[in-house]
Parts: C-alpha cells; structure tokens; sequence
C-alpha cells in the first residue's frame, strides 16, 4: 500500500521522516519579536503562548511601592541620624576649644613631644581641677597617650558638676587625703592643681608632695585663689551663713562653699617663696580677674565692696586680680637654680 494512503494515526512517528511530514502540520513556534519591532502600544509578552505566565519585573516593582517606600524613609533617617552625630560632634570639639587655656596647653604640648614614646601621665589634684583647660583632646588627637589619676577626697560625688569640665570623671580615682594618699616619687610628667590650695591647710607639704611626684622636668601647674586680694579678704572675713547665702545666688549649681582657709603659704607671695627654697622655676604666671557670676543685687554688692576695700586699705590689698596661675617646672638636675 503506497505511503500516501496509509493514515498518520497508524504509522510510528519514528517510521516517518521529518521531511515526509507536511510543513502545515508541524506546530509553530512563535517567537517573541524584540522591543524595538513591536508595535507601538503593545504590551510585553503579549505573543507568549498561553498558559505560560510573563514576570514584568519593572511593572512589579512599581505596582508594589510600599517596600521601596520604606527603605528609602529608613536610609533617610539613617543619614538625618549620621549627620545629627556629626553636628553634636563637631559642636562639642567646637565648645571644649574655647575652654583651653593656651598658658597651660603650649607648656602642656610642649612637654609631650619630650615624652614621645610612652604615654604622658597626669595628676590631677581633685575634681574640680578641669582639664578642659589643658587642651588634651588636641594631644589625643595627634596621637599621644594620656593617663590620667585623680586624687580626690570627697569623690566622684562632685564630678558631674564640677565647673564645665565634661571629663571630669576621666581616668582613675583614688579616694584620700593629699597628706597622706601613697603617691610613687618621680612618676608624673604633669601635676594639675586648680582652686584648691585655698581651702586646704598645710599647703607646703601637699606641694612637697606633688614636687616630688614629677619626673625631672615635669610641670606643675597651679590655680590659685589669691588671699593678698580685695575677693580673697572678704572671703576670709565673711561668716559662714553669709558665705553660704552668697554662694547659692552667684553660683546656682556649683558645688561649695568651701573651707575659707588661705594659708600664707598658698598665696601669691609664698608660691613665689616657695619656688625660690625648693629651687624651682617659674616658667610662666599671669593673673586673672574673675567678676562676680550672676546678676542682680547680690553681684553688684560684692562688686562695690571689692573696689571699696583697696581704697580702706591704702592699696595693700588690690582688686586688680582674684586668681594666679603657674606654670613651675622642676629642673632635670635636682642642684640647678636660676641665676
């Protein structure tokens, strides 16, 4: 029976060859035409066959927003947080600038670049020594390393409020008595005093101390409130009640008042003595003059009674200054004097 005559159905379809079947009954495959031959108007895979389901990735992502939406609000508040931080960062290195005291930072810098090699250590005599003023951030941030020890008597009770010092409870404490609190000889390159030895007595041996403390060469630096002073007299007159009733209207929030002790030997003249017998040098002083804080009736009665008391004493205690600072080096050779 010819080949012609014999129906599709009875035949294997591996019998036939390819070229035997007509080209009619052979499936078409359709073949999806490229973006830039399709009509205009014409939606993507609109020639697919059916049953087979086109992902348009573009249309999902706009027909779903809300994920993108939230990402994008949470890399906005991200970067409004990053910049936040780096504002409040550069204001507080902005604020700490102003509080350096340049007579204490140069001479502080100075001697650190002498310590190259090992990490500058520092005593801080109390809490309310601030070492804003000493300008050690600019010193951290050169790459130096700096110890700090605290010797305080009363604590850290004082250092969150002590002055505008925002470090004031950095490094470490040790709760004691300058008198009597062990400290090894010759193991600080810099000791910090401020607005202490006012209110502390025996003032030669806390400096003894303190000399003996520092590694030849070593710096102290001294923040005196002066007794030979028109501020340092009333000071040292006043009662207790009034002192007290004083304080709370011109330093709200600061701690104090304090003994009212001002020993001879704490004042400028017997800082100045001092110096001379122990053979130290006086590298730099200046004297400050610091107007009454606060506002109202009670500033400007201290202020009048400050400027009254030199003319009541013939000029022997001035109002010109209230506060002296030093800057005291101790020689690398223990027999060298200044000529």
């Amino acid at each position: 029976m010819p080949a012609s005559t014999v129906p599709a159905s009875t035949v294997p379809a591996s019998t036939v060859p390819a070229s035997t079947v007509p080209a009619s009954t052979a499936p078409a495959r359709t073949v999806p035409a490229p973006h830039s031959a399709r009509p205009h108007g014409a939606r993507p895979g609109a020639g697919a066959p059916q049953g087979k389901p086109v992902v348009n990735q573009l249309r999902c992502e706009f027909m779903n927003p809300g994920r993108d939406n939230a990402e994008a609000q949470r890399a906005v508040l991200r970067a409004r947080h990053t910049a936040s931080q780096a504002r409040m960062t550069a204001a507080t290195k902005a604020y700490r600038k102003t509080l350096v005291r340049e007579m204490f930072a140069q001479p502080v810098r100075d001697h650190a670049y002498r310590c190259i090699g090992r990490p500058v250590s520092l005593l801080r005599a109390g809490y309310l020594a601030s070492l804003d003023e000493l300008g050690l951030d600019q010193l951290r941030d050169n790459g130096f390393e700096v110890t700090v020890l605290t010797v305080d008597e009363d604590g850290p009770r004082f250092a969150g409020r002590a002055g505008t010092d925002s470090r004031a409870a950095e490094g470490k404490t040790i709760l004691g008595d300058l008198r009597t609190v062990p400290m090894p000889p010759r193991s600080f390159d810099i000791v910090h005093c401020a607005l202490l030895l006012d209110r502390i007595s025996h003032v030669e041996l806390v400096l003894d101390r303190f000399i003996a403390a520092l590694r030849p060469g070593g710096l102290l630096l001294l923040h005196i409130r002066d007794r030979d002073c028109a501020a340092g007299f009333l000071d040292r007159i006043a009662p207790q009640w009034v002192r007290r009733a004083l304080w709370s209207r011109l330093n709200p929030g600061q701690p104090g008042p304090f003994r009212a002790v001002y020993e001879p030997a704490g004042s400028d003249r017997g800082i100045r003595a001092y110096t001379q017998l122990r053979g130290l040098v006086i590298a730099r002083r200046e004297t400050a003059r610091t107007a009454a804080a606060g506002s109202g009736r009670a500033g400007q009665a201290v202020s009048a009674v400050r400027g009254l008391i030199p003319r009541l004493t013939r000029g022997r205690l001035t109002d010109a200054h209230d506060e002296v600072l030093y800057v005291i080096r101790k020689p690398e050779d223990h027999f060298a004097r200044v000529v």
